[in-house]
């Protein structure tokens, strides 16, 4: 009698129900309303005093009071200045970065040139 004659056969598990088991979807608006207990809209926040809604991919104020469209254009206006002056930063920074490498390289040269030369003598 060999002692590995059988092989490890597992029954087969039945295929899932594709079919959701909620309900919900069957049912009306007010009635699903009245079950969840929520009416669902657009997000909305109230920031500064201002209430802003989340309508059709873009943030809108619904409280009109305090942004006119001067206002707004004025900032926009602002806000491209400084991120201009901001890059601008940047690559001053960038240029020093360099030259402040290329000091500190040189001067190394010129100090294995300077120990060479006092070896030599």
């Amino acid at each position: 009698m060999p002692l590995f004659t059988s092989t490890f056969n597992p029954k087969k598990t039945p295929d899932r129900k594709s079919a959701s088991l909620s309900s919900l979807h069957t049912l009306d608006r007010s009635t699903r309303e009245i079950e969840l207990g929520v009416e669902y809209g657009p997000p909305v926040m109230n920031i500064g005093g201002q209430t802003w809604k989340f309508e059709e991919g873009n943030w809108t104020s619904e409280s009109g009071g305090g942004g006119s469209g001067r206002e707004v254009q004025r900032l926009k206006k602002r806000n491209l200045q400084l991120e201009e002056e901001n890059n601008l930063l940047k690559v001053k920074i960038e240029i020093l970065l360099d030259m402040l490498t290329e000091y500190h390289l040189s001067e190394d040269d010129d100090g294995d040139v300077r120990a060479h030369l006092q070896r030599k003598n």
